[in-house]
């Protein structure tokens, strides 16, 4: 055949997920504040749905004990029960028929107008009078606003006797300048950039460093350390000619070789670097945001004498229910098709919301109790006791698929007698000991550190020296996992941790 457009077809087959189903998933790897929102959010797009009031709760807690004579409770979290038929012809909240769609929601109408009228009545006799207004913008001037780096550096220049043209410098090197306090581009770059000289740069560049917080503006870790000594008065110190003169020595720890070449003695020298440990090596540190994360347990462990009693948290969650105001206006006559089924459609969608939360709830509790089951000895000891787990074989037990377990405990946390833990923190890999039973690496880590720990300063344990000592534990690991898990705990190697 010639060229030419051609049809044909072709049988594939691919995964779609259902908008259902990615809902599902969503509610499940959801934390729990994350969780809320989302649920507050389905409240606000679906009308069928309704938050059970607390009293409404507390009913049904009394109603569980009860001996069956009063009515049933529709229960938060569950699925209503199948045979439940929308088909009752009155209201069961006042008692009265329901005529018609258009009645309903013209009473609906009604109430809002009175709420309405309520809170404009309301509104005026409790108007605030001018006073109460300017405390009120007193308040809110007052309110403090950390400032950044950048910010309390501007601040500084405004203060500083400048000519318009060397604030206009001050000012582009202050933007050059990252949020640890280090310029980020060199005199030579600014100089071409506005096509200044050097030393105009430069001149303007000495003047932040004498800037607070002391360091900032340096162009390296050695001239950071040099400008805090000077804003000190120690210049003329040990310490001050070991940065100058010895910083590559310093950086390696050859503490004899440093002291040798400043002529004193190597008790001097290790006493001068404590004194440089001191020093701020990042000058822009205390202007950092401080990002606080806000976690709630999605589960709870509590001893209760020989066992241990496992919930997931239910309180931050809004308890749903399917209005009966809806149910009775499916039951009644004179509506039209359009509005059955969206009435029904909505319902369908929120009995399903229902159902996946009970069910998120579910799967998350049962993963919390195996966790529980197989960690008991780290529930009594600690993490030292932690054994190695995976997520299949959680899955195989909850009898639900591995990347669902991975969905469940992304992002959440469980509060146990041990303290606050990731859920993930309790999957761990393992090692095999020389009596065939597997421990935790999240164990071993926790031996080396402590024998790093307990190592003489003056002669550090080298990484197969740790290995000899895990191995006479009974603990089979290969020399690179153990520097592997050393570099994990900011531990230095061993000729940098030697003490002279």
């Amino acid at each position: 055949m010639g060229p030419g457009l051609q049809l044909s077809q072709r049988l594939t087959q691919s995964l779609v997920l259902a908008p259902q189903l990615q809902q599902s998933l969503a509610l499940l790897q959801a934390p729990t504040l994350e969780l809320k929102a989302l649920v507050e959010q389905e409240l606000q797009q679906n009308p069928v749905l309704e938050e059970v009031p607390e009293q409404d709760m507390d009913v049904r807690e009394k109603s569980s004990d009860n001996d069956g004579d009063e009515a049933p409770v529709v229960t938060d979290f569950a699925e209503p029960p199948e045979d439940v038929k929308f088909d009752a012809a009155t209201d069961k909240a006042t008692g009265e028929p329901v005529d018609d769609f258009q009645a309903e929601f013209e009473k609906l109408v009604q109430m809002d107008q009175e709420w309405r009228e309520h809170f404009s009545q309301t509104n005026t006799v409790n108007r605030s009078t001018a006073e109460d207004d300017e405390r009120r913008e007193f308040m809110f001037n007052s309110i403090t606003v950390e400032a950044s780096l950048s910010q309390h550096l501007m601040e500084q220049v405004r203060d500083t006797r400048l000519s318009d043209e060397d604030r206009a410098i001050a000012e582009l090197i202050i933007g050059n300048i990252d949020d640890y306090g280090y310029l980020m581009a060199t005199v030579e770059e600014l100089a071409t950039s506005t096509n200044l000289p050097a030393e105009k740069i430069l001149s303007a560049l000495k003047v932040i460093q004498g800037f607070e917080p002391a360091g900032v503006g340096a162009r390296d870790l050695r001239e950071c350390l040099m400008l805090q000594l000077e804003r000190a008065g120690k210049d003329d110190t040990l310490e001050y000619r070991i940065i100058r003169d010895h910083m590559e020595a310093l950086g390696k720890r050859r503490i004899p070789d440093i002291a040798r070449g400043t002529g004193q003695t190597v008790d001097d020298v290790q006493e001068a670097l404590a004194r440089i440990g001191r020093l701020e090596p990042r000058p822009g540190r205390s202007f950092l945001p401080v990002v606080e994360q806000y976690v709630a347990p999605e589960v709870f462990v509590v001893r209760n004498g020989e066992d241990y009693i496992v919930t997931t948290n239910d309180e931050q969650i809004p308890h749903l229910r399917i209005s009966n105001v809806y149910k009775d206006l499916m039951s009644a006559g004179g509506n039209d098709a359009e509005v059955k089924n969206y009435i029904r459609e909505k319902i369908r969608a929120g009995k399903f919301l229902i159902k996946s939360l009970h069910q998120r709830q579910t799967t998350i509790c049962n993963i919390g109790k195996e966790i529980v089951k197989r960690q008991r000895d780290f529930m009594e000891k600690g993490v030292a006791h932690l054994k190695p787990m995976t997520m299949a074989q959680v899955a195989e037990v909850v009898g639900v698929h591995e990347t669902t377990v991975s969905r469940a405990v992304s992002g959440k946390y469980i509060e146990t007698p041990q303290g606050v833990f990731e859920m993930k923190f309790f999957f761990t890999a393992g090692l095999q000991t020389s009596s065939g039973s597997d421990v935790s690496n999240t164990s071993v880590k926790d031996m080396i550190a402590e024998i790093f720990k307990n190592e003489n300063p003056s002669k550090p344990l080298s990484d197969q020296e740790v290995v000899k000592m895990l191995t006479d534990k009974g603990i089979n690991i290969a020399r690179r996992t153990v520097a592997k898990y050393r570099d994990e705990l900011n531990i230095l190697p061993s000729n940098l941790r030697r003490v002279y």
